[in-house]
């Protein structure tokens, strides 16, 4: 039998008036996002986790299930300053992130900004364009900067990419590196809604030209970023963890472990959840909520048997 996670003898200290506030407010936004995204409110918690701890949001499903709704759905209700970029095989690096032109009456190249100046970008159909264009987006993603025409320009705080990808096996898809995948903090699905939730949609409950009243604005996105940095974790969870990231690390079981990057992007994540459910302090529970989402695009199974690399990991470290 798999061992258990390890958990304290002494109950945790409730959680200050601070992290209820918070959690509140959060369940505005989620609740405001709910309007547009019908029946996904897990999807949407997952999705908010993933910008609350400062990471870059994928997600992967086939077309017309709602995945652009979802990101400009979150723009909308945290107020950020959203651009959209759509990704085909022509694009360009330049597209991304803008160039110089000569401007004769000033008699200098002027920079024009691309789309990459936001504080929340969708970088729509991602693996439409090629490798090339794709990893203008690293830089960005991994330092909150740009290197254009030999000069480096800082992008917005906050600053956060929100990229969807169709499944692989359709036609005009490359398939993105280790190295872009590592940078999403969580990769999700969507998927169709429920029955319920599709007849909302099919009764015409949703406008899908209205925009949401915003619930915050980018320097409370930045206030709450930090209450997710707060939010402690008990030595017992870090040991839980820590089975969790050596598991992966075990000779035969995945084609490679996951790094430390991804151990802190676990940890962050878990933060989020707890401060999304007012409390100020991470539970073996939370960790296993955000699983999924933070790992199974880093692992690939090292032998022919089928199954998310969290499923697997949840059976030999234990499932709370």
């Amino acid at each position: 039998m798999p061992p258990t996670a390890p958990a304290d003898a002494a109950q945790p200290a409730p959680a200050p008036l601070q992290s209820a506030d918070i959690a509140r407010r959060l369940a505005d936004v989620r609740s405001a996002v709910a309007t547009r995204v019908f029946g996904k409110d897990d999807r949407i918690r997952l999705a908010l986790a993933c910008l609350l701890a400062d990471g870059h949001l994928l997600i992967e499903d086939v077309p017309g299930v709602g995945k652009t709704t979802l990101a400009h759905g979150l723009a909308d209700a945290l107020g950020l300053r959203f651009a959209r970029i759509q990704f085909t095989s022509d694009l360009m690096p330049s597209d991304i992130l803008g160039v110089s032109v000569y401007d004769r009456g000033e008699a200098a190249f002027t920079f024009n900004a691309g789309p990459i100046f936001a504080q929340l970008v969708l970088a729509d159909e991602i693996n439409r364009a090629s490798p090339r264009t794709q990893s203008a987006l690293l830089e960005a993603m991994a330092e909150r900067q740009v290197t254009i025409e030999g000069r480096t320009r800082a992008l917005p705080q906050p600053f956060n990419v929100i990229a969807t990808q169709n499944p692989l096996d359709q036609s005009g898809t490359f398939a993105l590196p280790d190295s872009q995948l590592d940078r999403f903090l969580m990769r999700i699905e969507v998927g169709y809604p429920p029955r319920t939730a599709e007849r909302r949609l099919l009764a015409g409950e949703r406008d899908s030209t209205a925009a949401i009243a915003p619930v915050a604005d980018a320097t409370q996105l930045g206030v709450w970023q930090a209450a997710v940095r707060a939010v402690h974790t008990r030595d017992a969870v870090l040991d839980y963890l820590l089975e969790l990231i050596e598991f992966s690390r075990r000779r035969g079981v995945f084609e490679q472990g996951l790094s430390p990057r991804a151990g802190l992007a676990l940890r962050r994540a878990a933060q989020a959840w707890a401060l999304q459910d007012a409390r100020d302090y991470v539970m073996p529970e939370d960790i296993q909520a955000v699983l999924p989402a933070v790992v199974d695009h880093r692992l690939t199974r090292s032998d022919a048997a089928e199954g998310r690399a969290s499923t697997l990991m949840r059976e030999q470290v234990g499932v709370i």
